[in-house]
């Protein structure tokens, strides 16, 4: 398996991975839960722990953009794994090593919620231009996030009705898919991964998905206490959240329909009563 690593062609790497790759010294690799994008796998030498990203599927994005965004978010103190590298494979697999950050968060709390709201907050504002040589991708909303809603005309016509009434404005970075899978947790520390979708959006959006997803799989308690964090914050209203709210769950439903998303003994009867209570939402979309 030490081949997954000697087999590399790096691109780019920090001189943290330079001194992995010049010492002689065993070096484990082990399988981690992986994606729709890829393998991932956790490299443990006696010293340090890693992780590598294979993006074996059918996704392709630009690591080189991700690897210099998690370069700049983390040169300036934001909570996301430290980049050592990036490269190709020996079958020219786009390849992504970081630190080693801790396992998904599993229990949350009123701290927790708060800390990981101002993470996402933090990711809004912060001065992609001030990166350089890389240009942040912008996409297509409906196209990008609602695969195939050519045939859901119920979703799509409702969908185009909440996005022109909701302004949407992409111009902030975003992360894309926030959830708690993809923030982990160590000693106390929390860390954002997974950057594949990364892209100048809109925030409310981004938040939006994410109130959402703690609310079906959390607790609408603990989303209104998440949601509260970023009226406080943030300029935004009531209402427009609600807008947003009303598309991110327009995309768990459709992509409910095409796909076996998680769901618990109570999804759908959550998901049911999210619907009932957005009054730009209708039960009758299950």
């Amino acid at each position: 398996m030490n081949d997954l690593i000697l087999d590399i062609i790096w691109k780019e790497k920090r001189n943290d991975l330079q001194s992995l790759l010049t010492q002689d010294i065993s070096i484990d690799i082990t399988p981690l839960d992986s994606g729709l994008e890829g393998d991932v796998f956790s490299i443990s030498t006696p010293v340090s722990k890693f992780v590598l990203k294979v993006w074996n599927r059918d996704a392709k994005p630009d690591i080189s953009i991700q690897y210099k965004l998690l370069e700049g978010l983390y040169n300036q103190g934001i909570a996301v794994s430290k980049p050592l590298g990036w490269g190709v494979d020996e079958n020219n697999n786009q390849v992504l090593l970081t630190s080693f950050d801790g396992t998904p968060i599993h229990k949350v709390n009123k701290l927790k919620l708060t800390q990981i709201a101002n993470i996402l907050t933090e990711i809004h504002n912060f001065q992609s231009d001030t990166l350089s040589g890389i240009i942040i991708p912008k996409y297509e909303f409906v196209n990008y996030f609602f695969p195939g809603i050519d045939e859901q005309l119920d979703i799509k016509e409702l969908l185009i009705q909440l996005i022109s009434s909701s302004r949407m404005e992409q111009n902030c970075l975003i992360h894309g898919d926030y959830n708690l899978g993809n923030i982990l947790e160590s000693d106390g520390k929390i860390t954002i991964i997974d950057w594949t979708n990364i892209q100048l959006g809109d925030p409310r959006y981004d938040i939006a998905w994410s109130i959402i997803l703690i609310w079906i799989y959390v607790s609408e308690r603990y989303s209104s206490t998440y949601r509260s964090v970023f009226l406080a914050k943030n300029n935004y209203t009531e209402d427009e959240l609600e807008q947003f709210e009303a598309i991110a769950c327009l995309r768990w439903i459709m992509l409910n329909r095409i796909a076996n998303l998680p769901k618990w003994a109570n999804t759908i009867s959550t998901v049911r009563a999210i619907l009932e209570k957005n009054k730009y939402l209708s039960p009758k979309l299950l």
